[in-house]
């Protein structure tokens, strides 16, 4: 599990940089064509936006393993030991319960776009799906590290209880 999620890290930390770049030159791009025409590309200013789920969703779970994600630190400050390990264990367990439950969701809406068909009303023609798709993509990525950090504790959490008895 580490390798793979270790592959995975740095390909969503590779992706989203270069979203992000792509996101800063096409807003550049747009006012300096705007300053140098007096007219501008409307999809320079609407594709940061389409892009923004493809550079969130999928450091879900990077960020979940280098603790940069969003947390609450009360109970953990508090407990130490077996009683910390067992708030990570089931901390981890409701990661993979909610991402199994928003993968589910996020494929559903996947499907449910792909159906109607529609496309972003951009310059450039995209299919609303294809920006929903990071949905489904970022949760399974989560999904993958809750399940190696969830492991990870299980194997400190019976190291513990081994070398306590």
């Amino acid at each position: 599990m580490r390798i793979l999620n270790g592959a995975l890290e740095k390909l969503t930390a590779v992706t989203s940089s270069s979203l992000a770049a792509i996101m800063v030159l096409a807003l550049t791009g747009s006012a300096v064509t705007r300053y140098v025409s007096g007219t501008g590309y409307d999809w320079f200013i609407e594709l940061p936006p389409a892009l923004v789920p493809w550079m969130v969703f999928p450091l879900l779970g990077p960020l979940l393993r280098s603790g940069s994600h969003i947390q609450v630190d009360l109970l953990p400050t508090f407990l130490e030991g077996k009683a910390a390990l067992w708030l990570k264990l089931f901390v981890y367990s409701l990661m993979i319960l909610g991402s199994l439950i928003f993968l589910q969701a996020g494929n559903e809406a996947v499907a449910l776009f792909r159906r109607l068909g529609q496309l972003m009303e951009l310059e450039i023609e995209l299919p609303i799906w294809w920006m929903y798709l990071a949905f489904p993509t970022g949760f399974f990525i989560l999904l993958l590290f809750s399940f190696e950090l969830w492991l990870e504790t299980l194997r400190d959490l019976t190291t513990r209880e081994g070398t306590a008895s």
